[in-house]
């Protein structure tokens, strides 16, 4: 029989390939044993108690996986299986995941490490892992069919390679990828720098997300896997706000976010009050020349954007996709426009028949988030979230930045509200009002049309002919 020794002896010297096979029993015995996490709340950073120092990352409501030193090699242990996600409260989803959570935990690894991932395959089909942005061997790409056979399900299968460069990566199936990407598989992955780099700055807080989105029935559990374009939830880490935690971060605080993009369309993401740079992309840190300062940065499909900026404003910021539906809940796509429209004769007929009935969209759709109107037992309200001062009318892909003066270092709990300094928040003008002038334009078209004489214009009608004519 095969030591586990000699297993990856031969790997090793037939270039790593080899090692995306079955593993052996003996193999399978010494695995690491999997870390299962089933909470929804972000968890604190893993702080290395092996292997090479690093500043590690808080995935936003998620986790890092731990691993274990073995003979210098990090060794990892991810179980491919369904999991039920909590999106939002009282709104869970069956998705398939990573060791009880969809997406998956965050690998961290240094720069240089040599890693081994075992990957045990619980699902009711074949998968396989591909390493998003990673340089490795060909046969560690995880690519079924191409790279690798299939991980057929109850067995285990072992990718061995070295981090040769940091930054921010995510690894998903390339087996069956329209369903199981559409299922929730997918996860982060980064490579800390092992030494000083000129391009990649130290920050205070360096946080992490993946973009993901789904449709699901209002009412419903599991996501419709051959929608295309037409999803109605949109979200971070398989969270909907009012579930997305807040990013929590001390005042002067220099702050990195991570974010990658694996739905099925690009997403402009949006920070108030701060200005940021892009640090780093999916090929790692970008050149300082190449910098500017932004408010909004568009992450495009299978794209990461890494942005950095110093929390010098006090205060709660939104933090968003900048695509305004994006930003609500459980939609529906074939609502018609009611702007307008008085519903005030035929809502009190229809109420006879419908005691439930009642007006959408008669003044625009803020009124939903004021509705006590029933919605089915497993969804989450379409517009929702409240803040301090009421509703603040959003779902989806939103959050957060709280900055406070007294968040301790390494503190990463919610401070609640932001207490605002006296006369410093917008409030009711109450004093007379005067009629407004009507602003007159002064100009008019670019090219107006010429001043022409209307001529009269002449029409024959010309009946078909039957095939002959009368004389």
């Amino acid at each position: 029989m095969t030591s586990r020794r000699d297993f990856f002896r031969l790997a090793s010297i037939a270039g790593g390939a080899v090692a995306v096979s079955a593993v052996s029993r003996v193999a399978l015995a010494a695995l690491p044993d999997p870390v299962i996490q089933t909470s929804p709340d972000t968890m604190p950073p893993l702080v290395p108690n092996t292997g090479r120092a690093y500043n590690p990352v808080v995935t936003l409501n998620g986790w890092t996986l731990p691993w274990r030193m073995n003979n210098g090699v990090k060794e990892f242990h991810l179980v491919a299986e369904p999991v039920v996600r909590e999106m939002a409260p009282g709104f869970k989803a069956h998705l398939w995941g990573y060791n009880g959570q969809s997406p998956g935990p965050t690998i961290e690894v240094v720069e240089g490490d040599r890693v081994r991932i075992f990957v045990t395959n619980k699902l009711p089909e074949h998968t396989s892992i591909h390493w998003h942005g990673q340089r490795l061997p060909s046969g560690m790409d995880g690519v079924a069919g191409l790279t690798q056979p299939a991980i057929q399900p109850g067995k285990t299968f072992v990718y061995e390679f070295v981090a040769r460069r940091p930054g921010t990566f995510m690894y998903h199936p390339h087996a069956d990828e329209m369903t199981q990407m559409a299922m929730g598989m997918m996860g982060f992955w980064v490579t800390h720098p092992k030494a000083k780099h000129p391009l990649i700055d130290e920050v205070n807080r360096d946080f992490c997300f993946l973009l993901n989105a789904y449709d699901i029935d209002p009412g419903s559990y599991t996501p419709k896997i051959m929608t295309m374009l037409d999803f109605n939830l949109w979200s971070w880490n398989s969270r909907i706000f009012p579930g997305i935690d807040s990013l929590n971060v001390r005042l002067n605080d220099k702050v990195r976010i991570r974010i990658g993009n694996l739905t099925m369309t690009n997403h402009p993401i949006h920070l108030h009050g701060h200005e940021f740079l892009v640090t780093g992309t999916d090929g790692g840190p970008t050149p300082k020349s190449t910098r500017w300062y932004e408010v909004t940065t568009d992450v495009a499909v299978g794209q990461m954007r890494q942005i950095e900026f110093l929390a010098d404003e006090e205060g709660d910021w939104a933090f968003h996709c900048h695509k305004s539906h994006h930003t609500m809940n459980a939609m529906g796509h074939n609502v018609p426009t009611l702007i307008g429209v008085d519903h005030r004769g035929i809502a009190k007929k229809i109420n006879s028949l419908i005691p439930d009935y009642m007006v959408m969209g008669e003044r625009g759709m803020a009124d939903m988030t004021e509705m006590e109107m029933p919605i089915p037992d497993n969804t989450a309200p379409m517009m929702t979230g409240e803040g301090p001062f009421g509703s603040v009318e959003m779902g989806g892909m939103f959050s957060v930045l709280k900055v406070r003066r007294d968040q301790k270092s390494g503190d990463y709990s919610n401070p609640g509200w932001f207490k605002h300094p006296q006369g410093t928040v917008a409030h009711e003008y109450t004093g007379p009002l005067t009629e407004p002038a009507r602003f007159k334009s002064e100009g008019g078209q670019s090219m107006p049309r010429a001043q022409k004489p209307l001529t009269p214009t002449e029409v024959k009608v010309r009946k078909p002919s039957s095939g002959h004519e009368n004389h």
